[in-house]
C-alpha cells in the first residue's frame, strides 16, 4: 500500500487532486490516465514507474471502467480502503452531477428547439465515435496477440459484432461465452475455474429477475454495465441500448442523446448510464444506475487490490480476457450499426458524413467532433428544421 511513502497522504489532499481529476477528465480513459500519471508518478512522486504500469495492467485485465479503477486503486495506494472510496467518490462525482443536471435538461418535456437540435447533431455523430474507439482498441489487441491467436480473436470480434448489431440484450451471453471458450481451449488447469468464478455467472442469475422491467431491469443494466464492460467504456454502449429502448425508457433519438452527453462530460464514459436510469425514474433511478454501475469497481479494488500481482501472472485470467475482450471490441464496431440505423433525418446523416470526415481524415478528437456535430445540430433547430422525436 503506502509503505514506500515517507509520510501518509491527507485524505484532504486525495479528496482535492482527485476530484480536480474529475472535473477537468475531459476525453475519456487516456486522458484519465495521463491525469493520474502526472500526479502520482511525475508530481508527487506518490508511485513509481513500474507500480503505476502494473496498476494499468491490472485493472485492464478486470471487467468495467478501466481508468475509474485506476483512479480508485491509485488513491488505495496512499491511504488503503478510506483512500480507495473517497478518492474514487471524487473522481466520479463532478461528471455525475454535470450529466444528471444535463439529463433534466435534455429529458424534460418541452426542451427549446435549438437544444433539441443540438443533442440530434451530437447523437448522429454517436456512431462514428463508436467506431473510432473500436479501432483504437483493436490495433492494440492485434499487435499483442500472436499469430496463433490472431484468427481465433478475428473470430470473437466478429461474433461481438455481430451480437452487438443483433442480439441486443443478449450481446452479455457472447461476451462471457468467447472468454469461457478462450479459457477451456488453453486448458489452464486450475485457472480454469476463474469461468465459473466470474461475476458475470452471478449477473446472469440476476438478469431472470430483471425480465419483467421496473427498478429490477434498471438495476440489470447498470450491474451489466458495471462487470461485464470489457474492452473499454465504450462497449457499454450496445449493452445498454437495446434495454433502454426495449424496455421503453428512451427513444432511440434520447440514447443518442444520452451517449453524447457521456462524451462531452468530464469523467467516466460509464456516466452515461445514470442518463439512461434519469430517463427510467428520474433522479432516484439516475442516481441508483450510477451507484450499481460503479459498486463492481470499488468492490474489485478493495477485495482484490492486494492480489493484483497475482492477477497479472494468472494465466487463466489472461485466457477468460483474451477472448472476451476482442468480443467486447467488436461489439463496439457492431453497435455503429444500431446507432446508425437509430437517425431519423436525413441532415443527421450530413451530420455523421461530416463526423467521420472530422475525425478520420482530419484527425479532430472525440469532444471536438461532437460540439461540431451539436453545433451544426442546434442551427438546425434554430431555423425551424425537423428534429427527431
Amino acid at each position: 500500500m503506502q509503505e514506500d511513502l515517507e509520510r501518509p497522504v491527507p485524505l484532504s489532499e486525495i479528496a482535492l487532486q482527485w476530484g480536480r481529476i474529475g472535473t477537468v477528465g475531459f476525453g475519456g480513459p487516456p486522458a484519465h490516465v495521463t491525469l493520474l500519471r502526472e500526479l502520482c508518478v511525475e508530481r508527487r512522486r506518490w508511485l513509481g514507474d513500474r507500480q503505476f504500469e502494473d496498476a494499468i495492467a491490472a485493472t485492464n485485465l478486470l471487467p468495467g471502467p478501466a481508468s475509474t479503477q485506476l483512479a480508485i486503486y491509485c488513491a488505495w495506494r496512499l491511504r488503503g480502503a478510506a483512500g480507495a472510496v473517497l478518492g474514487g467518490l471524487c473522481f466520479i462525482g463532478p461528471g455525475l452531477v454535470l450529466i444528471l443536471a444535463l439529463a433534466a435538461l435534455f429529458l424534460s418535456g418541452t426542451p427549446p428547439a435549438w437544444l433539441r437540435g443540438a443533442g440530434a447533431g451530437a447523437g448522429a455523430a454517436v456512431a462514428v465515435v463508436a467506431i473510432d474507439a473500436g479501432l483504437r482498441l483493436l490495433v492494440p489487441t492485434w499487435r499483442r496477440m500472436g499469430a496463433r491467436q490472431r484468427p481465433r480473436m478475428v473470430a470473437y470480434a466478429a461474433l461481438g459484432a455481430a451480437s452487438a448489431a443483433l442480439l441486443g440484450p443478449w450481446l452479455v451471453l457472447v461476451l462471457l461465452g468467447c472468454g469461457a471458450a478462450e479459457l477451456i481451449g488453453r486448458r489452464t488447469g486450475p485457472g480454469a475455474r476463474l469461468g465459473a468464478l466470474h461475476p458475470g455467472a452471478l449477473l446472469l442469475a440476476a438478469g431472470g429477475v430483471a425480465s419483467a422491467g421496473g427498478l429490477g431491469a434498471l438495476s440489470w443494466t447498470a450491474l451489466k454495465v458495471g462487470a461485464l464492460s470489457y474492452g473499454g467504456g465504450f462497449v457499454i454502449i450496445p449493452l445498454m441500448q437495446a434495454d433502454a429502448v426495449r424496455h421503453g425508457w428512451m427513444t432511440d433519438g434520447e440514447f443518442l442523446n444520452a451517449v453524447a452527453l457521456g462524451q462531452v462530460t468530464p469523467g467516466p464514459v460509464t456516466h452515461t448510464v445514470a442518463v439512461v436510469g434519469y430517463a427510467a425514474a428520474a433522479l432516484p433511478g439516475g442516481l441508483l444506475a450510477a451507484a450499481l454501475a460503479f459498486l463492481p469497481s470499488f468492490a474489485f479494488i478493495l477485495v482484490g487490490a492486494d492480489r493484483f500481482d497475482r492477477l497479472i501472472a494468472a494465466p487463466g485470467a489472461r485466457a477468460f480476457l483474451d477472448g472476451a475482450g476482442p468480443a467486447a471490441v467488436g461489439a463496439i464496431l457492431g453497435s455503429a450499426i444500431p446507432l446508425a440505423r437509430a437517425l431519423d433525418e436525413p441532415w443527421q446523416g450530413a451530420v455523421l458524413a461530416g463526423a467521420a470526415v472530422l475525425m478520420f481524415a482530419a484527425r479532430r478528437g472525440v469532444v471536438s467532433t461532437l460540439l461540431a456535430a451539436g453545433a451544426a445540430g442546434a442551427a438546425v433547430g434554430l431555423l425551424g428544421g425537423p428534429l427527431p422525436l
